[in-house]
């Protein structure tokens, strides 16, 4: 057994208010403020031990605050008794005071307008448990409630975490038991940085403030956007509500998903993609088509709802949206329950686009082409001489179009591995079939030129974006050249959203050793490597690093090999997915290695929003 200690602070959990238990006469009221369910915090999943001599009462006991939103200097009441129940809860009875602001929380609470209270309490000792998963499971032996706040919207926990009573972190002491000496060794030199913690929760609140402020602000819902920062929910639910309130305005064309055939969770269960593969690369072989019976009536199904044929066969949205963790077996010929990686087709096709993790604006399941409007010009103020009137003006409208355009890549399946019927299989064909489209779609939206090859138009090529220049014959980018960046975009007013830099690893390379001031200092452009997700900073704004963004332009009389670096707000990228995946099998390429040609045909298209929104530079020169 060994001991260690771990900063964590004052935490925070958070429960409703049973309006049932108030007492008006004496202004009080009966609250559960703490139980065992397990809390995932960032040093693994927190229980809170209800256990006889677990929880220190005395404290609480003896007066303990009843404030609003966790505020010292707001308190609005007593707790007058507390106590660990046989049912494992922590529950205690508050009086309200008689204060105007008391009076104030006590009616919001009667109204049932205020109805949640927050515990902020302090944790003395865990034992740590076996690891659950991934994470380790922290019980807390001995913990301490400090005070009960009532609260207009519950604390988060994700970001509690440091919250202190005071201005210094409370050490919690750790007692590792059972756990493998590697798990201890790695626990021991953890660190934890609350301060960074605070910050980076922080700004990721406002951050989600702001962007969902800004697009309900352009779309006129203001209210709209209100509601969501309030119940805390992201931006990307936001952008959803955006598109069905601008469909019920009759701005945009409402978009209805004819991919979908009504399978069930069971038909659902029982697709297989390796099946319907198998079958078209062996027309001949009997048994083979009737085994994938089901998956060819599905494509027929898919296809009478589309009113077009497929070159080889359709995917049911409702598969392509489905777990890649099968789960139980079925009569489809999945053989072993296996945990493989997560998430749908759909997803696989958004989340492996680094202009995805930037912001970009996806929407999915799309019939037939869209149009969505922008603001191309305001109205124009005029002073007047009195009595006088001003010159009519009105603001100019345009619309960006979306229009399918097929993207067709394939990849190389052994005739062996077709005939495999595993979960993990299948889903490894599942994830390589959306990878390869996913790749395209994605350098699409960055280089794509709209010319007559049927791709779309990406952000490189589209006409008004701002464009920073390093010379006739490029130059090695410099941080004046980042500030031209931001800038550009800033001085037409679209400098919010998910702004954000968008480059290549040979730049950042360049830009890690290249001084923000020349020849003085330590201070360089980039000071961090990226992390796993292919993000680090310039100076405070995010850099996603990708080197699907072009490193082989040729640019001036010297052909000179230059990268692209690109800055704007993200979500003002649209990128549109029409339903029907196309899956066409071709045995015969490479037949004599043994191989199936599996081609996957995708109907995307790419637009620009505001072109304001985005500025380039397309001749940075790395070498």
């Amino acid at each position: 057994m060994q001991t260690q200690t771990l900063k964590t602070g004052t935490m925070f959990r958070s429960f409703g208010i049973n309006r049932a238990a108030i007492n008006v006469e004496s202004r009080s009221i009966e609250i559960s403020f703490s139980s065992e369910a397990p809390v995932e915090r960032w040093f693994g999943t927190e229980i809170l031990d209800h256990a006889p001599g677990s929880v220190r009462l005395d404290r609480i006991k003896t007066g303990g605050p009843l404030l609003m939103d966790h505020c010292r200097d707001d308190q609005v009441g007593v707790v007058e008794d507390v106590a660990i129940t046989a049912d494992r809860k922590g529950r205690a009875i508050v009086r309200f005071g008689k204060s105007v602001d008391a009076e104030e929380i006590y009616q919001d609470v009667l109204d049932g307008i205020r109805q949640n209270v927050s515990v902020g309490y302090v944790i003395h000792k865990m034992e740590v448990e076996e690891p659950e998963g991934m994470n380790p499971v922290y019980r807390a032996t001995d913990w301490e409630p400090l005070e009960i706040s009532i609260v207009s919207v519950p604390a988060d926990i994700s970001v509690g975490v440091g919250r202190s009573a005071d201005e210094t972190a409370h050490e919690t002491a750790i007692i590792c038991r059972n756990l493998p000496k590697k798990e201890i060794q790695k626990m021991e030199t953890q660190t934890v940085d609350l301060q960074a913690v605070r910050t980076e929760e922080r700004n990721k609140e406002l951050a989600r403030v702001r962007d969902i402020i800004a697009i309900g602000s352009r779309q006129k819902l203001d209210d709209l956007a209100r509601q969501f920062v309030e119940n805390g929910k992201g931006v990307d639910e936001f952008r959803s509500a955006v598109i069905e309130a601008m469909e019920a305005r009759g701005e945009i064309k409402k978009v209805t998903t004819t991919a979908e055939i009504g399978m069930g969770e069971r038909d659902v269960k029982e697709y297989s993609l390796l099946r319907a593969i198998n079958a078209m690369a062996n027309p001949n072989d009997r048994k083979a088509q009737e085994a994938a019976a089901f998956e060819f009536e599905t494509s027929r199904a898919v296809a009478d709802g589309l009113k077009r044929s497929p070159q080889g066969f359709f995917i049911p949205a409702e598969v392509q949206k489905r777990d890649l963790v099968v789960g139980t077996t079925t009569a489809g010929g999945f053989t072993k329950q296996t945990t493989v990686l997560g998430g749908s087709f759909i997803d696989l096709l958004r989340n492996r686009m680094m202009v995805n993790k930037m912001g970009a604006t996806t929407l999915t399941g799309l019939v037939g082409d869209i149009a969505i409007p922008s603001l191309s010009g305001g109205a124009t103020a005029y002073w007047v001489a009195e009595n006088g009137a001003p010159t009519e003006s009105q603001q100019t409208f345009g619309q960006v179009a979306l229009a399918p355009k097929t993207v067709g890549a394939f990849t190389d399946i052994s005739r062996k591995l077709l005939l495999q019927s595993s979960v993990d299989v299948e889903s490894l064909v599942t994830m390589d079939l959306a990878n390869v489209v996913a790749h395209a779609l994605d350098l699409a939206a960055l280089h794509g030129t709209g010319s007559g090859n049927n791709q779309p138009t990406g952000i490189a090529g589209t006409s008004g974006i701002g464009s920073v220049a390093g010379g006739t014959d490029g130059a090695a980018p410099t941080f004046a050249n980042m500030i031209s960046l931001w800038s550009e975009v800033a001085i037409d007013n679209a400098d919010f959203g998910s702004l954000g830099f968008l480059t290549n690893s040979k730049v950042i390379g360049k830009l890690m050793s290249t001084l923000k001031v020349p020849t003085y200092g330590n201070d360089f452009i980039v000071n961090a490597f990226p992390d796993a997700e292919g993000i680090t900073n310039i100076h405070g704004s995010r850099c996603g690093v990708s080197n699907q963004v072009s490193s082989a332009l040729t640019k001036g009389g010297s052909g000179a090999v230059a990268s692209a670096i690109f800055f704007g707000n993200w979500s003002d990228l649209i990128i549109g997915q029409w339903g029907g995946v196309d899956v066409l099998v071709d045995p015969y390429t490479g037949g004599a290695a043994g191989t199936v040609r599996v081609r996957v045909l995708q109907d995307a298209d790419v637009a620009v929003r505001h072109a304001s929104s985005f500025s380039a530079m397309l001749d940075a020169l790395t070498a």
